[in-house]
């Protein structure tokens, strides 16, 4: 068992083989792929995704690096589609401080923040979790989470301090670690995917980006990396690639619990 907790699956980059990368991915033992969506524009993508794919599930939400893109309806037309659909969790959701530096585009971040905490109140009402963008944004999130209590969820590409990953987790998340966790020169992220409590952590690919080592920086990311990411989080924890697979998996379901139904016989395509 093996879950891919963060692919974009309906990325453009997929479109000429999606289907083989979906069996590719099944037949090498990844048996759950989450989709979020990141803007209104793509929610019936991902809807439409995960009715023709078995294996995979889908979270919505506004990604706030599409928030200048996106309407104040966007947040009444996730509630709709909410209450109507089935969302495993609320998300991409978050902040952003990479691309837009919060000094020089105060307007940018207030937008940022008026969707990340008009989604929690989402997350809120329908009690689900979230799936958390946290991009050099983590002590601001944490600041939200701890104002919005939400049923916990995943901090999606985790790369904060130990003392932040401590505190995610004291809030009931997991941390997401993928392909930036097999960089050699990666060396604070590979100490804390080797010191958390394994408990604590979830894999993901962040298909088609964040390409694993061996793929280099220009490769195309997809599920199917997934195993050999669990391997070199089993090698920095020393131990057998078995125990991971079965202990992040079994986080990944305690903290979405909508991934269980994905456990039974399937085929990947309808």
């Amino acid at each position: 068992m093996l879950i891919d907790t963060h692919c974009h699956l309906d990325a453009a980059e997929f479109n000429v083989d999606r289907d083989e990368v979906v069996a590719s991915a099944l037949n090498h033992g990844v048996t759950g792929i989450v989709i979020p969506a990141v803007a209104r524009c793509y929610f019936d993508d991902v809807i439409a995704l995960c009715q023709r794919y078995q294996n995979c599930v889908y979270a919505l939400g506004v990604h706030p690096m599409y928030v200048e893109r996106s309407s104040l309806d966007d947040i009444d037309t996730l509630r709709a589609y909410v209450q109507n659909h089935n969302p495993i969790a609320i998300g991409e959701i978050g902040l952003d401080y990479f691309l837009t530096n919060p000094k020089e585009h105060p307007e940018n971040i207030k937008q940022q923040t008026h969707f990340f905490v008009e989604q929690l109140k989402i997350a809120q009402q329908f009690d689900l979790p979230v799936i958390l963008h946290v991009r050099h944004a983590v002590d601001d999130i944490l600041k939200q989470l701890r104002k919005y209590k939400v049923k916990g969820g995943i901090a999606h590409a985790f790369n904060g301090s130990l003392q932040q990953a401590e505190q995610f987790i004291a809030l009931g998340f997991k941390l997401g670690f993928g392909g930036a966790m097999t960089y050699t020169r990666a060396l604070r992220i590979r100490a804390m995917a080797a010191q958390l409590p394994l408990e604590a952590i979830v894999l993901e690919t962040d298909a088609p980006d964040i390409p694993p080592e061996w793929l280099g920086s220009a490769g195309r990311n997809s599920p199917v990396e997934l195993p050999k990411i669990a391997q070199v989080l089993a090698d920095l924890r020393q131990l057998n690639v078995s125990q991971v697979l079965d202990i992040t998996s079994a986080n990944a379901i305690k903290i979405m619990p909508k991934l269980a139904d994905l456990y039974t016989p399937i085929n990947a395509l309808h």
